[in-house]
């Protein structure tokens, strides 16, 4: 196996060790964060660390890069309380994509690609159209993350819409019949497609799939 050591990584060129670092922590979740501004200028911008942090409440965060430039998401969520997190889905991941581009501030990425916005429940942030599952949340709290400087969001789930084929008798959300596509590294998307669904784990008994 080919074996890094904390020198040899600070050692590596730019760009490789941004893409070993980022590939190496696993597939990750791809998701557009949608915000509006109090003027009402929209944005949409792909993430890929949207991560659960607890049911009760429902709680869902995301970590923002450094502030030391503009970041629109970041800005507009601080401004109204409120952003959209919509899962991507094979049919829409290079306009997914284009919205990591650098647009300026009075510029919406739903201009400049084939997304579209829509609005629910007189919620202030747009939701990302035609995706699967799409989350309405509510800003509740920001932690700095020193070493980085990067911000990890919590928000709470306010509104939770799912296609309804989806969604199984138990809560379950199965992703894989909705096309929804994960992350590898920052730009190779990845289809979904189960391998089996593990029924809960006791010790001294051997794991069941559900359905065994």
């Amino acid at each position: 196996m080919k074996h890094f050591n904390s020198s040899n990584i600070d050692d590596l060129e730019k760009l490789y060790r941004i893409n070993l670092i980022n590939s190496v922590s696993g597939y990750k979740s791809a998701n557009l964060i949608g915000t509006a501004s109090k003027k009402g200028l929209l944005n949409v911008a792909i993430f890929s660390s949207v991560t659960h942090y607890g049911s009760n409440p429902p709680i869902l965060g995301f970590v923002m890069r450094p502030a030391s430039v503009p970041r629109h998401t970041y800005e507009n969520l601080k401004e109204t309380g409120f952003y959209t997190i919509n899962h991507i889905h094979n049919d829409i991941v290079r306009n997914a994509h284009h919205t990591s581009a650098r647009y300026n501030r009075d510029t919406s990425e739903f201009e400049k690609t084939n997304l579209q916005p829509e609005f629910k429940d007189e919620f202030i942030a747009p939701y990302v159209k035609d995706c699967p599952v799409q989350i309405g949340i509510r800003f509740i709290e920001e932690h700095h993350i020193k070493v980085n400087n990067t911000i990890l969001i919590l928000g709470q789930i306010e509104h939770l819409y799912i296609k309804e084929n989806l969604l199984k008798q138990d809560g379950f959300v199965s992703l894989s019949e909705g096309n929804i596509v994960s992350i590898n590294g920052l730009d190779c998307y990845n289809k979904s497609e189960p391998l089996e669904r593990l029924k809960y784990a006791k010790p001294n008994q051997e794991v069941e799939k559900y359905g065994s």
